[in-house]
Order: C-alpha cells, then structure tokens, then sequence
C-alpha cells in the first residue's frame, strides 16, 4: 500500500508540475495522521528529486498542553529526519479578541503568515499542505450549504501562487482512509487533535453530520463532490480564460479606473457579463467576498438598463459604477460628476435633469381661491410666493459654500453639513439639485428639504408650484 501512494503522489507532482527538482518545500505539518504522511512520503522522494525540505508547524494555543505536546512531536519527528524544523508559538486567542474575527480564520491568517515567513527565510519557492480529497468535498458541501456559483464548486486548488511562493496540495487525490492505512503500515505515530470532535466548527458538522447521512443515499457521495470539483475546475478555467479575452477586447484603464461600453457588454453571454464584472472589480483590487450575486446582478442590470442618461451606483463606500449615456465606469473612488446648472423657463411646465434622473414639472396658481390651501407636507414638492423671488431662478448642482436656512428652523447651515447629517450617499450629493434665485440664494433643495424664503401667505397673490417627479 506504501508503494502505491508513494507513486500515485509522485505521478501526480510530476503531471502537475507541483514540485521542481531541486526545489526547497516548506511542509505544513500540524501532528496529524495527513501531515505525517505527506512529510513521510516527501522525505521518501527528496533524494530522488534533490528537493530540500523544511517542516514548519504552528502552536496556535488554542489547546493548552495538548497544542504543546504536538509543537514537541513535531521537533522531535523532524530532528529524527534531521529535517530542519520552524515553530510557530502564536496567541491566537489573544488576537481573536483583539480582532473580533472568526476564530478558525484568525488561526488560518496567522497560520500563512507564518508560513510565508519561513519561506521568506528559507527562499523555498513551494508551501506544501496536506488537505485531502475528504477535505476537498467538506469545502464543497460548505459552499453549497452556504451558497455558492460554479466558481466555488471548483473547491482547492491543487496549486496557487501567493505572494510569489506556490501552495500546493499532493494530497488532494487521496483520501483519508489511505493515509491512515499508511501510518498504521509503516508503524508512524501521530497525534490526535481532539477539536476534530467538536461541533461548534460547521467544517466538523458536515464531516461528522452531514456527509455520513448523504452516503445513506449514495455510499460513494463525497467521490462524486470530487468528480463534479474536477469538471467545475476545467470548465471554469476555459470560461476564465474567455473572461480574460473579452476583457482584453472590451475594456480599457483610464486614470485608476477601467471603462467598456454598454453596446459590447450587452452581446456577451450572461455568464459571461457576470465573470466580467467580477474580473474587472479583481483589477481594482476588491475583495470578492464583499459581493454576493445580488450586488453583482445590481452592477449588470445598470450597465444593461435601456436609458440614455447618467447615473451612479453606489455599491459600498469602495466601489462606484458611474454610467454615462454608453459608457460604464467601474471605479473605487466617488465620482466628480461636472456640476450643472439649468434656468428655469416659467413659460414652460416641466424640466428634466439627466444627472440625477429626475424631471420637475411646475406651474403658476393666481386663483385667490386656491392661494388659500396651497401647503407641503413633504419635500417632493414646493409653494412658493412668486413676488419674493429674485429671477431668473436656476436649478443646480451644489457648490462649496453652500448654506440652507431651513423653514421652522432658526439659523442657517451648510448643505453640506445636511446631507452629511442625513447619511446621504456621497455619489447622491454631487447629483441632487438645487433651487437657488438670482443672487444665489437656496431655496430649496429638491426632494430634500425648503428654505424659509418666499414661504406663502395671507398676503401672497401669485405662486410657483414645482414638484419632484422620479422617472
């Protein structure tokens, strides 16, 4: 049995070209019955292939004596392969608390940094882990639980390159019950990590639980996650490969931000459209974790929307979409859109605004019966006294220096300062439209708030009604 593993690893490095000759490997070994092994079966091919190898462990404390008799075992295995050995001693407790992050990503944050530094130290241009195929459809079956696209049922990589240094994977075609079988035959004494029973992590539910009531229905059900990650990798390779091309042909950087046009994005195939956005937002350098499929299906619906103005999507406080008639920008900063001004025709009735996507229509009330009930009660529209106001008047953008005196308040205060108050978007401040008289004076910002100039009364014979109309 110890031969046919041996080979079947070493035909697979070969195939993949995991490992060069020569190469210096960084070997993650926790103690466990996987980690042995791997070290084991490596140290059986170094002389073969000239590699030279380092073992690198990490206590991450998390328990107590148990975590420091496997930092012992580890030194004391390595010095008996006369393999030189790193360990790791980080309080990982003390830095989830620190951090308030999820305990096992703490661990495995700390874990690579570690290993990257020893890597560093000993210029190995390969980290070696021992993750198996068991462990391959526990992350796919995780994935699905929580929700996944066909790019996360590609599972591990069997190779990836990090910071310079591949992390590899020789395992990941074998399963757990031949590594054991391994250690018993060759009498190989390892360590057993007794949180692999403990159900608060959900890896070990759908080890203990989950998977074993699956094979109730199909005994060989973790062979066909592995099957069905095989196919999602090649498939998933071909389609980015085709990603990369259209994104070659379509898309162009422009001053730290990366345009296409409508016209081409819309020909392209929905899964196509979907990796797009994803490949163009890795560009700018976001993490992909922060978009789920609703966000990345807000961004295709915008670039796909039949409209010929402009609009900005603000998806969080990174990443803007700003489209421009037919242009789309994808761009991690807030846009500066070119302020606007427009006058007001009072012999017209209705004015659109393209930079915010709105329309306003308004008229003239000189009906003393009518002058009577004119009110707002919302800031969807405006009265005011005609007589009061100092034309022409003007709808614009806000400029600096802009200040309010709202109605019922005393005083004044900065639009600025308002908009803030009232979490507004950033992108939706540079848009939203405001009413202002000829010497500049605001009388209403629209759709927002009313000044206290011009209000209408007793007195007033003549009215301005303008009201907001979203398209």
């Amino acid at each position: 049995m110890d031969t046919n593993l041996v080979a079947k690893v070493e035909q697979r490095i070969i195939e993949q070209k995991l490992i060069d000759s020569g190469d210096v490997v960084v070997i993650a070994v926790s103690g466990g019955s996987d980690s042995v092994a791997l070290l084991h079966v490596l140290f059986t091919l170094s002389r073969r292939y000239g590699w030279k190898l380092v073992v690198a462990h990490v206590n991450h404390r998390f328990r107590g004596a148990e975590s420091d008799e496997e930092a012992n075992f580890v030194v004391a295995l390595a010095a008996r392969l006369e393999l030189p050995c790193e360990i790791g001693d980080i309080d990982v407790p003390a830095y989830i608390e620190e951090t308030s992050m999820n305990g096992q990503a703490a661990a495995r944050e700390k874990r690579y940094a570690f290993l990257h530094e020893v890597a560093d130290k000993h210029q190995a241009q390969c980290i070696a882990f021992a993750h198996h195929a068991d462990d391959q459809a526990e992350t796919v079956m995780m994935r699905l639980l929580r929700g996944t696209g066909p790019s996360g049922l590609v599972g591990m990589p069997e190779r990836r390159l990090e910071k310079k240094v591949e992390l590899i994977r020789p395992f990941l075609r074998i399963y757990k019950s031949e590594l054991v079988q391994y250690c018993a035959e060759h009498e190989i004494a390892y360590c057993q990590d007794s949180s692999n029973a403990l159900r608060k992590y959900f890896r070990n539910q759908v080890r203990l639980d989950v998977l074993p009531m699956l094979k109730q229905y199909n005994e060989q059900f973790s062979e066909s996650l592995n099957r069905l990650t095989e196919l999602m990798c090649e498939e998933d390779d071909y389609l980015e490969k085709e990603t990369l091309q259209v994104f070659k042909r379509i898309v162009t950087k422009c001053h730290e931000m990366y345009r296409l046009e409508r016209a081409s994005f819309t020909e392209l195939h929905v899964a196509l459209q979907r990796r797009l956005i994803k490949l163009i937002l890795n560009c700018l350098c976001l993490g992909m974790d922060r978009l789920d499929f609703t966000k990345v299906e807000s961004i295709r619906e915008l670039i796909l929307k039949q409209r010929a103005s402009n609009h900005v999507l603000e998806v969080d406080e990174q990443l803007y979409i700003v489209r421009e008639y037919e242009a789309v920008h994808f761009q991690s900063f807030a846009p500066s859109l070119r302020p606007y001004q427009y006058q007001v025709e009072l012999s017209a009735s209705e004015m659109s605004l393209p930079e915010a996507d709105i329309k306003l229509v308004y008229s003239l009330i000189y009906s003393a019966s009518t002058l009577a009930s004119v009110h707002s009660l919302t800031a969807m529209d405006v009265y005011l006294d005609l007589d009061q106001l100092e034309l022409p008047l003007s709808i614009r953008s806000r400029k600096p220096g802009d200040r309010l005196e709202p109605h019922g308040l005393n005083g004044s205060k900065k639009v600025k300062d308002m908009f803030i108050d009232a979490k507004m978007p950033l992108s939706r401040r540079e848009v939203i439209p405001l009413l202002v008289d000829a010497s500049g004076q605001v009388l209403w910002i629209v759709g927002f708030r009313r000044s206290k100039h011009a209000l209408v009364g007793p007195d007033t014979k003549h009215v301005l009604h303008m009201k907001l109309m979203l398209k």
